[in-house]
């Protein structure tokens, strides 16, 4: 028999927390193993009862859901935290990645994509949608002073002979690769640059003409070398580093 997902809910709100239950428990294999009415009870919690995924929320008394996954993430929890808000905001999105958050799932999600999400963030897996991917490498465009990828029609002035403003041109400055970026192989930097953008194991694979658990290895060794916790941190590193460069293919 497989071993169910233990999940921890952390929400200050009842009604809440007793919805999720429900959506999480009429699925064969998850198991509401605990929860939390906020930040400090979900520490304690997360750290007692081992949870596989812990789904959590932003605002909460005592202690944010933020400040909790930093916390959580310090002591070494092995559980993927899923961060569950009402607010589609890039602040909350962010700081979450920053906190070491695998996903990040709205409130008014349906159902089964509540479940997609616990179920993927307990295989290991990050939850990197292509929005969130999109919204991550828009951030660092920003932060870079890089073009960020035109919009669709955006070819007009260029067919036109029209002279873009100077902000819209700016280049990407020369980012210097972290060191550790020298363990890794040709084939692992190619695969490491695919994930930046977004792209999926299956899609990773047939872009490289590779098989898909090929793919799983390379990415496995990948996060080893690096350091790193999962897919979101990857994409962070590759920007970072300039593996990946905003607006380039």
């Amino acid at each position: 028999m497989t071993t169910p997902i233990r999940v921890l809910l952390a929400d200050d709100q009842d009604l809440v927390r007793v919805g999720l239950r429900i959506i999480l428990e009429s699925e064969d294999g998850i198991e509401v193993v605990g929860e939390a009415r906020n930040g400090r009870e979900a520490v304690a919690l997360g750290l007692e009862l081992a949870p596989d995924v812990i789904c959590m929320d932003v605002q909460m008394p005592e202690l944010d859901g933020l400040e909790a996954t930093r916390q959580l993430i310090a002591h070494g929890t092995a559980a993927g935290i899923l961060i569950l808000t009402t607010f589609d905001r890039d602040d909350y999105l962010f700081a979450a990645l920053e906190a070491g958050a695998s996903g990040f799932v709205l409130k008014n999600s349906s159902p089964e994509s509540l479940v997609d999400a616990v179920q993927v963030v307990a295989r290991g897996d990050a939850l990197l949608s292509p929005d969130v991917t999109r919204r991550v490498i828009e951030s660092f465009a920003r932060r870079r002073g890089a073009p960020t990828p035109a919009p669709a029609g955006a070819g007009h002035a260029a067919r036109t002979g029209e002279t873009k403003p100077a902000e819209e041109t700016a280049t990407t400055p020369t980012l210097t690769p972290a060191p550790e970026l020298d363990a890794l192989t040709d084939r692992e930097r190619e695969v490491l640059g695919l994930l930046a953008a977004g792209r999926s194991n299956a899609e990773i694979a047939r872009e490289l003409y590779l098989g898909e658990a090929t793919v799983k290895t390379h990415v496995s060794k990948i996060l080893q070398k690096l350091g790193l916790r999962d897919r979101i941190q990857a994409v962070v590193f590759a920007y970072e580093t300039g593996v990946a460069v905003p607006g380039r293919p």
